[in-house]
C-alpha cells in the first residue's frame, strides 16, 4: 500500500527501530576500531625512543699502562629502548675525548681500538650491548689526564642523537 503525499510516494513499511539501531551501532563500532588502529600506528611511529642503560661500569689500575700508569675503565652500554641510536661523543670530566691527546687516552669498542677520538661513531642497535674500554693515564707531575688520580671520582657522559647519559666511576 502506497500513499502519495504531493508528488512523493512513501512506503509505510519502514525499517524497525531495533534494526536501524543495530545498523547505527555497527557503523559506529567499525569507525571506532578503524580510528583507534590508525591513531595507534601514528602514535607508535612517533614514540620510538632510545634508552641507554649502563649496567656495568668499573675501573682497574694498571701500573704499566702509559708512562705514569693508568686505569682501564670498562663501561657497558645497553640500548633497552625501541629505536636504534649512535654514540656521537663521550665526555670525560666535562671535556670531549677529542680534546685529549691520543697519548693520554685510548678508546676500545668491543675490543677494537678506535684510531681517532676526533669523530666517534658507535652504533647501538635496540636490544644490543656494547662494551667500551677507556684507558686513561694517571695525572702526575703535569702529565696525564687532569683529575684522574687515585681515589677520585670521574664523571662521564655518553652523548647520542637522542640525549646524554651520565655515569661515574671511582678510580681505585
Amino acid at each position: 500500500m502506497v500513499k502519495v503525499l504531493g508528488r512523493i510516494a512513501r512506503n509505510q513499511n519502514a525499517l524497525s527501530p531495533v534494526v536501524s539501531s543495530i545498523i547505527m551501532v555497527s557503523i559506529t563500532i567499525v569507525i571506532a576500531v578503524a580510528s583507534s588502529n590508525w591513531l595507534g600506528a601514528v602514535a607508535g611511529a612517533y614514540t620510538t625512543s632510545e634508552q641507554i642503560d649502563s649496567p656495568t661500569t668499573y675501573a682497574k689500575w694498571d701500573a704499566v699502562l702509559f708512562v705514569n700508569g693508568g686505569w682501564n675503565i670498562t663501561i657497558e652500554l645497553k640500548n633497552s629502548g625501541s629505536a636504534d641510536t649512535t654514540v656521537n661523543s663521550i665526555l670525560l670530566n666535562g671535556l670531549p675525548l677529542k680534546d685529549y691527546t691520543n697519548s693520554n687516552i685510548i678508546l676500545y669498542v668491543d675490543g677494537v681500538q678506535q684510531a681517532r677520538l676526533t669523530s666517534i661513531y658507535i652504533p647501538l642497535h635496540k636490544g644490543s650491548l656494547v662494551r667500551l674500554l677507556l684507558q686513561v693515564e694517571r695525572y702526575k707531575d703535569g702529565t696525564g689526564i687532569e683529575g684522574c688520580t687515585e681515589n677520585t671520582r670521574i664523571e662521564m657522559k655518553i652523548l647520542t642523537g637522542g640525549g646524554n647519559y651520565p655515569t661515574a666511576v671511582r678510580l681505585p
